[in-house]
Order: C-alpha cells, then structure tokens, then sequence
C-alpha cells in the first residue's frame, strides 16, 4: 500500500546552524495553515521530538538509519502520515553525519530512503560569496539527495540575503529565504541537548515566534510544492493488539522521567499492555499494577523531591519482592540506585541497584549494540540489540573487585572502533541500563516485557 504526501527534510550544514528552530516554526506556521502536520526526528534524539509535539500536536516518530531497518523506517512515516497532509523530518547533526566514517544514521540517508527533498539549513552570519562553493558541495556530495533549496538563517540585512542569493542562482538551487538574527528567539541549551519541550523556553508563545519568522521571511507554498517531490511511501497494515486480556504496565512520566521512543510505547500497547502513567516526584505508584517501565529525563535535578518519597521507595521494594517486572533505562536507572552523590552530600532514593550515582564532567554518548548475556533477564539471552546512550552519571560501587560487578551484567556492548563492555545490571525481575533501546530493532523487545509481566502479574489484576 502506498501513501503519497508531501515531505520535506530540514537538513542543517552543521549542528547549531538553526534547523530545529527553522524546522519548529514551519510546522507550526503549516499548522496556522490548517494543514495536518505529521512530524519526524532523524536520530536517537528525544528532546526535539518534545518540540515538534508541542508545535503540531503530534507525535513525533524518530527515524533512524542506524537502530531501525529502511522497511521498519518506512513503515513508521506509512503509519504516522495516514490522517497528514503533510510531512517534515528534521535531521541530526550535518547532513552527511553519520555513524562513525558512514552514513549510517544520518539525514541523507533518510532523504535517500524516503527519497524526500532536503531543504538546507546553513548559518550565514559571516559568509557571502562563499555560500555558493558551500551548497554546491552539499548538493554535489551524494548525487543521491536532492538538495531541493537552500534557507539562510541569521542574516543580517536584505542586501546581505541578495549577495547570497545572486551567488547560488548559477547553481540551480533556489534559496528559499534569510531568516534574521534573533537573539530572543534563540533555543537555549542544556547538558543533554536542547531544552525540554514543557519548559518556559519552549511555550506556546515562543513557537509561535518562531512560526511569524518563517512566515515572514520563507515562502510556505513554495516550500509545500517543493515538497511534493517526496516519493509515495510504501507500508503495510498494523498488526492487531492481542485479544487477551491486557497488562497493567506503568510509565513514569513527568519532569524528572520523560524520555520514550513513542514506538516503544506503541509496540508495548500492540503486544498487550494497557500504559499507565505516573508521576514519581509526586504519586505513588497506582493500583494493580503487573509491570514498571522508568524512561530517562533528568532525575538528577529533582535529586531532593526523590529523595524525599519515601512512600514510593517503600512499594518499590515490595514491587520487586513480589517479582514483578521492572525495566530500567538511563535516568531510571539513575533512580533505582542508592542514590545521588553531590558535593552537597548523598540524596538517597529507591535503592535497588546496589551503586550510587554521581554526575560526571564529560558525557559517554554514542550507538551501541547490544548482546543479552544473562540468562535470566526480561529480554531473550542472545538476542542482538541496537540503543543509544548518552549520559553524564557514572555508577560508584562500594567494591573495587571488579568481579563483584562483572556477574550483574545483562548485556554486552560493542561500539566503534572500542573493545565489548559488560553494561547494565539485573536482579530477580529487576533490569537497568544506560541504554535506551529501541523496541523496533528486535520485534521480541516488546513482547518479551509483556509476557514478563504476565507471568509476574498481580493477582488483583487478573481477569476471570
């Protein structure tokens, strides 16, 4: 089956050339439009899916070359695009960035596998000329991307926009438009990237902004008919959610505890669990419950209010006694340890994982793949899985014998260009990683936490 639609990629030079902020403001100034905009993140990211959210009211889907399979990628933009009227994926980094010395993972590749128009983002605050030799070596890099226009952000005057403009007319590549500089409409940083999306620097108001500059200074149906260069995309009907009755899985989900791939959470709901979230800065956990999920965010900024829940500390243990299944990534990881070493002092929190935690100066970030080694774990030993980390924590153990800790390992790591790392650790029906993994690189990633939730399922929830 096939889905004809138009989409276009925003593609940057480099990374902090703008495309986020150029990519935000079109969808919500397409959106002003009345148009249905479906929008997608290219990477491993979480936070810029937030954005888009919050400037199209729907969910973004990360695509990526590197974790997922071109049929897999295709199917999610088939499924995402049913009720749109029109696509935009924002890319990662530069265009051509990939995994290591590859493509693997980067917009181009995506462009390629969509065979969708790339519009080029590139920071012109201090080039003219040479914006020429820069986008004729873009275009000309991979004969099999299209470089369908150029958008020139932080320009400085409408003489400074004409100069580049006249330079790149010989190319054939028209340039679409020269967003000014705008300090006040710049999207702060924070240690893990961007900010988040619920935060002030990212209100309704602030996108808005960034939609009047697009408005402003790009040509909407311009960009739209370039965008219906895109190919169909090609996919096939959903499998349907099982009929038995479902399991009750809790999601931690607020301020602290906010990173998921929104396809994580769908393959769980098809594989037969009913999502229940809550908040751990604030309740407890609810009722009858037969699995945990605790995604990443930032729980090291909330290190007192966690502290302080010692309700939630105490049905913690109870969950994991009674067996039931817990799967733990990154900042949920971060949580179940003993807790958070500062130089104000140590913040106890859920205390199942027998390390503290402590915030490091450099970030350990990058794709891995992933071999379950243990065997007796959530997920089927041997299986080969792809994730991606990117954490400033480090875990500080009581012991310095590293054969204390080298036997809790559920996984083996394998990285570019680094020797295998055990990674993770797992007791009873406990498992944590650094590794945010992405259920779509195995199709028995979810189904293996659904039935580990049957099987450990509170007898309350049962259904007779």
């Amino acid at each position: 089956m096939q889905r004809q639609i138009p989409m276009v990629a925003i593609a940057g030079t480099q990374s902090g050339v703008g495309k986020t902020s150029v990519a935000i403001g079109l969808m919500r100034a397409w959106q002003r439009r009345g148009l249905r905009v479906q929008p997608f993140k290219v990477g491993p990211d979480f936070i810029d899916p937030g954005h888009h959210r919050l400037a199209t009211g729907r969910i973004s889907y990360n695509l990526d070359g590197w974790m997922l399979s071109p049929l897999v990628n295709r199917q999610t933009v088939y499924h995402a695009c049913q009720d749109a009227d029109v696509a935009v994926m924002e890319g990662v980094m530069g265009l051509f960035d990939g995994y290591g010395d590859t493509e693997e993972g980067s917009t181009a590749q995506m462009a390629k596998w969509l065979k969708a128009p790339v519009l080029l983002v590139m920071d012109a605050r201090a080039i003219a000329r040479s914006a020429a030799a820069l986008v004729q070596g873009y275009a000309s890099f991979d004969p099999d991307v299209t470089v369908a226009g150029v958008i020139c952000n932080r320009i400085g005057s409408a003489s400074h926009l004409d100069r580049i403009q006249r330079a790149i007319a010989p190319l054939g590549i028209p340039v679409l438009g020269g967003i000014p500089r705008q300090a006040s409409v710049e999207i702060q940083r924070r240690h893990l990237g961007l900010w988040l999306a619920q935060e002030d620097h990212l209100a309704e108001t602030y996108i808005d902004q960034l939609a009047d500059l697009v408005e402003t200074h790009l040509d909407l149906d311009q960009l739209l008919d370039l965008g219906r260069q895109a190919a169909p995309v090609c996919g096939t009907p959903m499998p349907q959610t099982p009929s038995a009755s479902p399991v009750r899985l809790g999601i931690a989900q607020d301020e602290a505890f906010c990173f998921y791939y929104a396809a994580n959470l769908e393959r769980l709901q098809q594989a037969g669990a009913e999502l229940v979230y809550f908040s751990p800065l604030s309740d407890r956990l609810p009722d009858n419950l037969d699995g945990l999920y605790l995604g990443g965010g930032y729980p090291e900024l909330h290190a007192e209010r966690l502290a302080n829940r010692d309700d939630l500390r105490s049905q913690l243990h109870e969950f994991a006694q009674a067996g039931r299944p817990i799967y733990a990534e990154c900042g949920g990881l971060m949580y179940l340890s003993q807790g958070l070493i500062t130089p104000e002092g140590r913040h106890p929190w859920a205390g199942l994982l027998p390390f503290w935690v402590q915030m490091g100066r450099r970030p350990t970030l990058g794709y891995t793949d992933v071999t379950v080694v243990a065997t007796d774990t959530l997920f089927p030993t041997g299986s080969h899985l792809r994730g991606h980390r990117f954490h400033y924590s480090e875990q500080v153990w009581d012991t310095a014998d590293p054969e204390a800790i080298a036997p809790t390992a559920p996984y083996q790591l394998r990285r570019w260009n680094q020797p295998p790392q055990a990674e993770g650790y797992c007791q009873g029906s406990v498992l944590a990683s650094y590794v945010h993994l992405h259920f779509d690189s195995h199709p028995a990633l979810a189904p293996a936490l659904v039935q580990a939730c049957r099987r450990g399922r509170s007898p309350s929830s049962v259904t007779i």
